[in-house]
């Protein structure tokens, strides 16, 4: 009788032959999900502000830059974002996957009554001008690599009214719309889009602004953080949580899926 190891079959990853490029891969969810590609195969582009971050994350990967190379961008300028996706395409020679994960929200984030009018310029350039940018240079590398995916980091606060923080909500919800319009756009050119709307998610700085369970952070609502897993007991999860659903939209097994907006939220947009 044959061994269980004669009878193995070698399998490639899920994203073996393509190259993808993760903004905000240098901690949280952009973190997870560039090991997590690579691990099924992909050469990852690892960008970041901060480039010690991805530099470091890059090494771990795979020490001579075949596999993971990083590269420092500011997601806010026209110019950075530009030349990043040049110098993924001139060091990996193509682009099959484009996620935007980099982001984030203010503890001044309130009532659009009440919230002070800096929050929209810092919070919409980072995340809605961020989240365009980088769709605006990938999606013509994309299609002249044959085409491929993009997928867009939102939130459950866009799909949802009780969220206090209403700038951030604002942008996440522009998130949706837009991710909406390039599925439309670019399906004829092999180009899929997708978004995912998450709820909390154990980085720093939900840790920071928000609060994990037990542990409450700065914005008005973090007291909240365990009656809401009461009533939403899978609201709360680690960056791997969401980094998977970023590997299958990312990967051909998803090659029905575009235009949509994943809620990965515990069902708090639903209930």
């Amino acid at each position: 009788m044959p061994s269980n190891q004669e009878n193995t079959v070698s399998r490639p990853g899920r994203l073996a032959g393509k190259v993808a490029l993760i903004i905000g891969a240098g901690t949280g969810i952009g973190e997870c999900a560039a090991k997590m590609f690579a691990r099924e195969g992909a050469r990852v582009a690892l960008a970041d502000i901060r480039f010690d971050a991805v530099q470091s994350l890059a090494s771990s990967i795979c020490p001579d830059s075949t596999q993971a190379k990083a590269f420092a961008v500011d997601v806010t300028s026209d110019g950075s974002v530009r030349q990043l996706v040049d110098d993924v395409v001139a060091g990996f020679g193509a682009l099959h996957c484009l996620f935007n994960t980099a982001g984030g929200s203010l503890p001044e984030d309130s009532l659009v009554t009440d919230v002070p009018l800096d929050v929209w310029d810092k919070t919409m350039n980072l995340d809605l001008r961020g989240t365009l940018l980088g769709c605006r240079y990938a999606i013509p590398k994309i299609i002249a690599s044959g085409g491929g995916s993009v997928v867009n980091m939102s939130s459950g606060a866009a799909l949802r009214g009780s969220g206090k923080a209403h700038i951030y909500s604002a942008a996440k919800g522009a998130i949706v719309s837009v991710t909406r319009n390039l599925a439309g756009a670019y399906a004829k050119h092999g180009v899929r889009a997708n978004a995912i709307c998450c709820g909390r998610i154990n980085t720093q700085r939900i840790r920071d602004t928000y609060g994990i369970p037990g542990q409450p952070g700065k914005s008005e609502d973090a007291m909240k953080v365990d009656d809401t897993i009461k009533a939403y007991p899978y609201w709360f999860g680690e960056p791997e949580d969401v980094a998977g659903i970023a590997l299958f939209l990312a990967s051909d097994e998803s090659r029905m899926i575009t235009g949509a907006s994943i809620p990965a939220d515990g069902g708090r947009s639903a209930y």
